[in-house]
């Protein structure tokens, strides 16, 4: 299983989510939100630790199995507020967001998941952040 906070490894950045793409294609801000259905996303969001690609391929929205893409920002990138301030601050999650393209050069085939005793809680949690108005995604 991923640790927490354990970076992935040095320079790499990747990416969670179920949408199924290729080495070569480009994550770009505009899209349908991975976590918020109807809401378009204003950024891209990556991180270089595998637990939070982990979550984020786990916790995505859509049909069909979770992936995590390395991938490689092409311009500045900037702590994710979402995590760094709301939940960890000094962003031990190395996460981060970009409103650049960011291009896909590969995917992690052999990744492990979290317990699905353990998806499913943090699925129950941010349905209760959703029904007490508190799942507020600063984008």
């Amino acid at each position: 299983m991923p640790e927490p906070f354990e970076e992935y490894e040095p320079g790499v950045f990747l990416h969670g989510t179920k949408a199924d793409l290729a080495v070569g294609d480009v994550l770009v801000p505009g899209r349908d939100s991975n976590f918020e259905a109807g809401r378009r996303a204003n950024h891209v969001y990556l991180t270089s630790t595998l637990d939070a690609a982990t979550w984020g391929a786990e916790l995505a929205a859509g049909v069909g199995r979770g992936r995590i893409y390395i991938v490689e920002p092409t311009g500045a990138v900037e702590d994710d507020p979402n995590v760094t301030d709301k939940k960890f601050p000094g962003n031990p999650t190395r996460s981060y967001r970009t409103r650049e393209p960011v291009q896909i050069v590969g995917e992690l085939v052999d990744w492990i998941g979290h317990a699905p005793e353990q998806v499913q809680s943090m699925r129950d949690g941010l349905a209760a952040l959703t029904r007490e108005g508190r799942a507020v995604i600063d984008d």
